[in-house]
């Protein structure tokens, strides 16, 4: 008997999510993907060999980092081999004969419906209902037929289940992105040769000051700063591990401060690679 292949990228969600638009640009159109109902699941199915990588959002530019992300990467062995931002654009997909005088629900994966606040807050008696998947959410909908309920979610999601587009353009900005990760089983690729992002994990001793002696240091490295999070340590009460995220243009610099600073801090290299552009 032969055994199955494991797919080249799980992501969250059904078959016309913009997770799945995502794993499609990095993987290739015509790569075996698995989707997953849960975020933990995507990662699990690679810590299980099910996928050679899992491809997730991890921040959108309208309703800000993606829940549990951060959480999952800080706590898995996992590296950051790349990123896609993609343009996200969402329509109000709804069963044959709807409109907007019989749509009372509204159902989509909660991110998705914080990017568009302004819409509900135009037409107050909407309820907005979160759901697992903004693809799953049209799937369901289509699957019930009831004209009382819309998804929130992707032209290509309402084109696949045979959807009505009662409204379009529904995010509250028109720059409207999301970036999307592939992580992966280490080890890191070689450094990129020019420009890269860098993505780094840190857990500091504690003695005041640490974390400003981390950003100086990486500052000093050349370090172009954009994000720095936190989430707790499984296991230690009150405790945090922070995520840095930034630009160097030097990858021999990068490690010249990684090592200098493993006296007060405990640094993992999570993704260092070229930053690609955003799609249209």
């Amino acid at each position: 008997m032969t055994e199955s292949r494991p797919a080249e990228a799980a992501y969250q969600g059904q078959p016309g999510a913009f997770s799945e638009q995502a794993a499609r640009r990095m993987c290739g159109a015509d790569a075996a993907l698995l989707p997953c109902e849960t975020l933990a699941d995507a990662f699990a199915a690679v810590t299980e060999g099910r996928a050679r990588s899992a491809v997730v959002p991890i921040e959108n530019t309208l309703a800000g980092p993606v829940p549990g992300v951060l959480r999952l990467l800080l706590a898995s062995a996992f590296v950051v081999t790349g990123e896609v931002v993609e343009g996200i654009d969402h329509v109000l997909a709804a069963p044959p004969g709807a409109s907007l005088d019989t749509i009372r629900e509204v159902l989509s994966h909660p991110v998705a419906l914080a990017q568009c606040t302004a819409f509900f807050k135009a037409h107050p008696r909407l309820r907005a209902v979160p759901a697992f998947d903004t693809a799953g959410a049209v799937q369901m909908v289509m699957r019930d037929g009831d004209v009382t309920r819309a998804a929130l979610g992707g032209r290509p999601a309402a084109a696949l289940y045979g959807a009505s587009v009662i409204a379009e353009h529904l995010q509250d900005h028109e720059s409207n992105y999301t970036r999307f990760v592939r992580v992966a089983q280490p080890p890191l690729g070689p450094a990129p040769a020019g420009p890269a992002r860098v993505m780094l994990a840190a857990r500091l001793a504690h003695r005041p000051g640490m974390l400003a002696a981390v950003l100086q240091a990486l500052a000093a490295a050349g370090a172009n700063l954009t994000r720095i999070d936190s989430a707790p340590v499984p296991g230690c009460p009150f405790e945090y591990e922070f995520f840095l995220e930034g630009t160097f243009d030097e990858a021999s610099a990068l490690d010249a401060a990684v090592s200098a600073l493993g006296a007060v801090a405990r640094l993992r290299t999570l993704g260092r690679f070229d930053v690609p552009p955003a799609s249209s």
